[in-house]
């Protein structure tokens, strides 16, 4: 069982499409209800993460880590807080443009990859970059399957994309749970999730 997170009008072969309203990332009642009797093998979750606050998207991470199959794995996405591009910087920042009718408008964090990274492996997940810029701006970008879970704004799905340049990029990672996951797997991913992570350090 392979399940779209905040699918939105998001359907693809072989997957469930989920809406929040069904499965609410901090709700784990929907969780429970959702995957009792079968563990999903694969998540996939584009542009959703940065709907929460930093300590939220742990808790998710840990209900999704929870609920997860051994060996299965998180596909997610979210906008990229080093990416040079003004507009889309303007567009992707929290509270978005401040259009209260643009989805950008809930947007309560703004990734890097390394703050974006340790929300999931601070929920026990092995994590594997595949498309991120650096603090330089330079793009960086791993050979990964659409059959695996297909990310729409990405390097080579997103049409903003062209040989003359990046219009629209995301964070993309892949999210493993260990297929025989030790009793130090998981994360209390609470205060101290919040207090070790680099962002909020800096």
């Amino acid at each position: 069982m392979k399940i779209i997170i905040g699918a939105g009008n998001t359907a693809m072969d072989g997957w469930i499409s989920t809406q929040e309203s069904e499965l609410n990332l901090l709700n784990t009642a929907d969780f429970e209800r959702m995957f009792s009797d079968e563990k999903p093998t694969a998540f996939l979750a584009e542009h959703v993460w940065e709907h929460m606050t930093f300590e939220e998207g742990c808790r998710a991470a840990r209900n999704c880590f929870d609920y997860l199959a051994d060996g299965g794995y998180l596909r997610v996405a979210v906008p990229d807080k080093n990416f040079r591009n003004e507009w889309y910087q303007n567009m992707v920042q929290i509270g978005g443009n401040g259009d209260p009718a643009h989805p950008a408008f809930t947007h309560k964090i703004v990734y890097d990859y390394h703050t974006f990274a340790q929300v999931f492996i601070q929920a026990g997940f092995d994590v594997e970059l595949l498309e991120w810029c650096d603090e330089e701006g330079n793009f960086h970008y791993k050979d990964w399957h659409e059959k695996d879970g297909r990310i729409g704004r990405s390097l080579r799905f997103d049409t903003r994309n062209t040989e003359k340049g990046l219009g629209m990029v995301s964070i993309i990672l892949d999210a493993r749970k260990p297929a025989l996951p030790t009793p130090d797997s998981k994360s209390a991913c609470s205060a101290d999730c919040m207090l070790n992570h680099p962002f909020l350090n800096q």
